[in-house]
């Protein structure tokens, strides 16, 4: 872990933390995943910064090898855990690819309120969230990774993203080092 800083204007993104990811199993303990999801979110908001929720409500058109396993979604699959207790500050992003950015107006939103640095966390690990992290950093935007806010279904591609790719993008920290970090914020 080496968070080593955040600037003076930094949002979070919680990624998919919603109803029909919590009844997935998960490689962690997804109950110490959602708390410190909150955590994080309670933190960013006491200090005045964006929290930025987003939630998956589809797919992307094109074909892949891999099928829906089948079967009905319940009606309120795509909705927020209410543990995130979601503000009415709070930016809502729902999307249907697997990063936040993707035809979501996400870049326009965080630039707009002066955003330079994105602390990203959620579900899943290998697919949501790095896909967020590799958009973040291609746009421009620092980027650190909440390492215990986010798990996956595979504990491989998650440790694959912590070890391989997260390190190229940006910091990683704990949910304690990042709200450490909060209140010497610079620019």
């Amino acid at each position: 872990m080496n968070a080593t800083r955040l600037d003076l204007k930094t949002a979070l993104i919680v990624i998919d933390l919603q109803k029909i990811v919590a009844s997935i199993p998960a490689a962690h303990p997804f109950t110490n995943v959602l708390e410190n999801a909150c955590h994080l979110a309670a933190n960013f908001r006491q200090h005045g910064l964006p929290v930025v929720l987003v939630n998956v409500v589809g797919t992307a058109p094109g074909r892949t090898e891999q099928h829906h396993a089948g079967g009905a979604l319940p009606p309120d699959w795509s909705e927020l855990l209410p543990e995130l207790n979601q503000q009415p500050q709070d930016h809502l992003v729902s999307k249907k690819t697997w990063g936040a950015f993707t035809g979501t107006g996400l870049e326009a939103h965080l630039k707009s309120a002066g955003v330079t640095q994105v602390v990203i966390c959620g579900v899943a690990t290998s697919v949501g969230v790095e896909s967020t992290a590799r958009q973040a950093h291609e746009l421009g935007f620092n980027v650190t990774l909440a390492v215990d806010a986010m798990t996956d279904i595979s504990a491989q591609a998650h440790a694959n993203s912590l070890e391989r790719i997260f390190p190229k993008l940006g910091e990683t920290g704990t949910t304690r080092e990042i709200v450490n970090l909060l209140s010497k914020r610079s620019t």
